[in-house]
């Protein structure tokens, strides 16, 4: 049986300082890869994007400044529990976004539920998903 924990959130599009407009975002958590959170954007007049990234990043980025790669999460300001910024980059483009940061620590305790943090290894399969997943993406590289 697959476990997972979906929710979603409403998040700001950040298009410029004056331009922003609301979007759903959906958050996904599969037991199945347990150190991954999923955000699928549903942008309009676009199809959803769905971007992974660790979950611990989600986690740690809500307290403070996370994130060195395409993906970077930290608070919007220094109050205790402030909105969320959460940059994704492909490249030279970027996207920014802007959520509440209950709804995140509320999903996240969702997932520490199913999976408790630092517990991921004990799930037995992830080793063979993760080799499986490994051996496509060696074979997609040589392929190309």
């Amino acid at each position: 049986m697959r476990e997972s924990v979906q929710a979603e959130v409403m998040m700001s599009f950040l298009v410029s300082e004056e331009l922003s407009f609301r979007i759903p975002v959906e958050l996904t958590y599969d037991a199945m890869d347990p150190y991954a959170v999923r955000m699928t954007f549903h942008l309009p007049g676009d199809a959803p994007v769905t971007w992974a990234f660790g979950r611990e990043l989600l986690l740690d980025g809500i307290n403070g400044p996370a994130g060195d790669g395409d993906v970077r999460v930290e608070p919007s300001g220094p109050e205790e529990l402030s909105d969320v910024h959460i940059r994704l980059q492909v490249g030279g483009d970027h996207a920014l976004f802007r959520a509440g940061a209950a709804p995140l620590v509320a999903f996240l305790d969702r997932t520490d539920k199913l999976v408790p943090l630092g517990q991921e290894w004990t799930l037995g399969e992830f080793d063979e998903h993760l080799e499986d997943a490994l051996g496509r993406i060696l074979a997609e590289e040589n392929a190309g």
